[in-house]
């Protein structure tokens, strides 16, 4: 990181003045550290901080300017120190969707997030996304694998669970990469969103890819730190069905294939958050997201046990994954 008298030679360079506050703010699942600028009551803006031996800030920058000539709201970067990975941003408030789900708005909000996906979905690839091929769809995959089941479980699997387990991640290979491919924001849930003078802001889009179409809506109603309830989400699988449509992105998949496509990309990405929940504990020391495992388990389950060729997945998801976590997690 950064040292202090770097973050104060940035900001008195950038704003041009020696009178300012800069506070720590929560920090989210990455290494980066976030940091609440002020001017007195004038403005104020958010500092981004990055340890630039870990995390490279350069499709950060490059992706704004991506999105934003999308016509999509971010937040604007009013400076950067690439050498001490320093950015500082327009300060959008703290209001995210999650913030919002207990109000009369949440289903007009869940829908106005959705009206994004085509604009999303449609915005030009770029040399800053990586690539989302097979290997990396696979490596996602074996973070459950390896973080959870064998690092955090003390879990391993038996010659015919491996061969189960290759199939599985195969299988969810060949579906992820079957879809219609879009440009994918890959962390669009409620949490990086922000709701700013009436307007929806994306944050936390740095890893966007090219990937399958039914990514981010499965982000967004199949949240890991939210659940809607079965008849909102119903409604809304639907509206985000009608809108990737009206824009053409859907091929000739009908609603039905739909959500054979979503609950299965919602396999791979669930899979790929629960490992990763494990991995900030075990790894980054970061225990905040430890009652997200079960919820995120349950999706899972729910998803696997609706197809014959995932009833391997539902079983041992049931019968041994989960109640060894519950058991683990009733230790903390």
């Amino acid at each position: 990181m950064s040292s202090q008298n770097q973050r104060v030679e940035f900001i008195q360079r950038a704003l041009q003045t020696h009178q300012f506050s800069c506070e720590p703010i929560t920090s989210d699942a990455s290494f980066r550290r976030y940091y609440r600028v002020a001017k007195g009551t004038e403005a104020s803006w958010v500092l981004m901080e990055s340890p630039v031996d870990k995390v490279d800030n350069t499709p950060f920058v490059a992706l704004n300017s991506v999105f934003t000539q999308q016509g999509l709201n971010l937040p604007s970067i009013i400076a950067q120190d690439e050498q001490c990975g320093l950015v500082l941003l327009q300060d959008l408030g703290s209001t995210h969707l999650a913030d919002r789900l207990d109000t009369h708005t949440r289903l007009h909000d869940y829908q106005a997030l959705l009206d994004l996906l085509p604009n999303i979905a449609q915005t030009p690839t770029s040399e800053w996304m990586k690539p989302y091929d097979a290997d990396f769809i696979a490596m996602e995959l074996e973070i459950f694998h390896e973080w959870l089941v064998t690092k955090w479980l003390k879990s391993s699997l038996t010659e015919q669970q491996e061969i189960q387990w290759q199939n599985v991640k195969s299988r969810l290979v060949e579906v992820m990469l079957e879809q219609p491919q879009v440009t994918m924001h890959r962390d669009f849930h409620s949490r990086n969103v922000i709701f700013h003078q009436s307007q929806w802001y994306l944050i936390d889009y740095q890893d966007a890819v090219q990937g399958p179409v039914t990514y981010d809506s499965v982000s967004l109603l199949r949240d890991c730190y939210t659940r809607l309830p079965t008849d909102e989400f119903a409604m809304l699988q639907r509206y985000s069905f009608d809108k990737l449509h009206a824009a053409g992105l859907l091929a000739d998949m009908d609603f039905s294939r739909y959500q054979y496509y979503f609950d299965l990309t919602g396999l791979q990405r669930h899979l790929k958050a629960a490992g990763i929940f494990t991995r900030l504990l075990q790894r980054d020391g970061k225990g905040g997201y430890l009652d997200n495992i079960l919820p995120t388990l349950d999706y899972i389950l729910e998803a696997a046990q609706k197809y014959d060729e995932f009833q391997w997945l539902a079983s041992w998801i049931r019968h041994d994954i989960m109640p060894k976590a519950k058991v683990k997690l009733s230790a903390k």
